[in-house]
């Protein structure tokens, strides 16, 4: 079955140089399954000794314990995207969130209208900072934080917060500048359910994917 066409990225001899690695496993899977390869992949492929430790990571800042459900968290991620006007990062994370809180229509009313969404005041204000500290970085003061504090967020929720979205203003300018495209808006819900099942570790999604080609 023949691979389904994605757009290459910038960097030819990036995405043309996949090393052997979980992320290399993904991208043959998905290839001689005829499925939409996510070219995030050969970014994280290219040097694994290197990504492996991004990849960790970015597992522990959006799965493990901590005062952010995972839900808040990947809309915070959503959000940090969305005001960078990177395509790729808001359709993927938009699609975790929505499978975490339960629609997309939640998710995408945070993003384009934050006030007049459903969010509790205070999410809206954790995503208000957020924003700041994304587009208005040299305005944020010790202020931003104690209101965040007033309305009862601890510290350890505001530096959650704020690693979310120091994680994705990284992730947003790693992706565009390499010229890793959106894929379609059903591979996006498709590899949304995974991660917010599976997460971010790259064997788990790996054996997910095969165990969902092995039921068709």
């Amino acid at each position: 079955m023949p691979s389904v066409s994605v757009e290459p990225i910038y960097l030819p001899d990036v995405e043309n140089n996949p090393q052997p690695s979980r992320y290399l496993d993904l991208i043959r899977t998905c290839q001689s399954a005829g499925r939409e390869t996510w070219n995030i992949w050969y970014l994280f492929a290219f040097r694994p000794e290197m990504t492996q430790h991004l990849a960790r990571f970015t597992q522990e800042v959006m799965r493990e314990p901590s005062p952010l459900d995972p839900g808040l968290r990947e809309l915070i991620a959503a959000y940090t995207s969305y005001v960078n006007q990177c395509e790729f990062c808001t359709q993927a994370h938009v699609a975790v969130a929505a499978e975490l809180l339960g629609g997309e229509d939640l998710v995408w009313s945070a993003l384009r209208n934050l006030e007049g969404s459903s969010l509790r005041a205070e999410e809206k204000a954790l995503l208000r900072f957020a924003g700041k500290v994304t587009s208005d970085l040299p305005a944020i003061t010790e202020a931003d934080v104690k209101s965040l504090r007033a309305i009862g967020w601890s510290d350890e929720a505001i530096f959650y917060t704020i690693t979310v979205c120091a994680l994705f203003n990284f992730y947003n300018r790693w992706i565009t500048a390499s010229g890793v495209h959106a894929v379609s808006k059903e591979g996006h819900r498709t590899h949304g359910k995974v991660l917010a099942q599976k997460g971010y570790d790259p064997g788990l999604r790996q054996q997910h994917l095969q165990d969902t080609l092995q039921t068709k």
